[in-house]
């Protein structure tokens, strides 16, 4: 049975970028059922460009509500069985559906599937490759089969939800289960897929990973993580707690992956509060972890802030 992917590209001033993009995914060697084209309000020519590829793509134009919104929108249009997304400034490598969709008809009791992706900078050059990038990643490389594929272990998914590899580019999922699950929370600019991603671990069973590099992923100096670290920082704590009372009956690997991701938040948090000379508000960005569970774990990586502030003392 041939497994119907629609793929959704949302897009905000993207008129540069978004002809790559949707040449990547009607260059596939596995054709998309359709591809939709969410614009969230773009004042570029991104209509024009939507425009060039003609009735290939199936074009929605809404006010600007951000990246989730239009995610969410384009999958309430959809009409394929399984969901497929890719930014505008992003693209795939020609076999990203073929990969999935032929597992998908082999072994149709998958909940969702993903993949290795690359980090490039906007000139192409390779910043580094996700899945090498995690201890979780490269156990599921070294235990891959001769089709490049492995599922992930009921033991791995909470070092996935901690420190996650692929990407938006490099998710398949049903649509059933995308609008079950509400899709991407709308508000969040930053961790907005880290957070869904949560949710769909915390339901699923057989999660099937291609341990081939699937998309690329466009890394921008002007990016929200780059431009503004610290308000990036804030936002992914700021997406992740809340997960804490939805998957507060979720099995205990997940629960415990998640609490690992939001230590893991907060350490990044301090460190960036620690680099802008902002030592009190660093200290306080991991010692509530020691506060919520007093450990030595969440003890050392108070003590681990507060060298950095002895240090920072010094060299000021």
């Amino acid at each position: 049975m041939k497994v119907n992917f629609s793929v959704i590209i949302p897009v905000y001033n993207g008129a540069d970028t978004l002809p790559r993009a949707l040449q990547s995914v009607l260059e596939q060697t596995y054709s998309p059922f359709e591809i939709i084209v969410v614009d969230d309000g773009s004042t570029d020519e991104t209509a024009e460009v939507v425009r060039r590829f003609g009735d290939q793509i199936r074009y929605f134009r809404q006010e600007n509500k951000g990246v989730s919104a239009a995610r969410n929108a384009g999958a309430k249009a959809a009409s394929g069985d399984w969901l497929a997304f890719l930014d505008a400034d992003d693209w795939y490598y020609p076999d990203r559906l073929r990969w999935h969709a032929l597992w998908i008809e082999e072994d149709s009791s998958l909940d969702f599937l993903t993949g290795d992706q690359e980090y490039r900078r906007p000139d192409g050059t390779l910043i580094r490759k996700s899945m090498e990038s995690t201890g979780v990643g490269r156990a599921a490389l070294m235990r891959a089969d001769k089709q490049a594929r492995t599922l992930m272990t009921e033991a791995e998914v909470g070092d996935f939800i901690e420190n996650h590899f692929g990407d938006t580019p490099t998710l398949s999922v049903p649509r059933r289960t995308f609008l079950e699950l509400g899709g991407y929370p709308v508000g969040c600019t930053v961790c907005e897929d880290v957070n869904f991603l949560i949710r769909l671990c915390a339901r699923s069973h057989r999660i099937g990973v291609i341990c081939q590099s699937l998309a690329v992923y466009c890394v921008h100096q002007n990016s929200a993580t780059r431009s503004d670290p610290l308000g990036a920082q804030k936002q992914t704590v700021a997406a992740l707690l809340p997960l804490r009372q939805t998957l507060a009956h979720a099995a205990p690997a997940v629960r415990n992956g998640l609490e690992r991701g939001v230590r893991r938040a907060r350490r990044d948090l301090a460190t960036v509060l620690l680099r802008q000379g902002r030592y009190i508000e660093a200290i306080c960005a991991v010692g509530v972890s020691f506060l919520e569970k007093p450990h030595w774990n969440t003890l050392r990586e108070v003590l681990s802030v507060a060298r950095g502030l002895k240090g920072g003392g010094r060299s000021g």
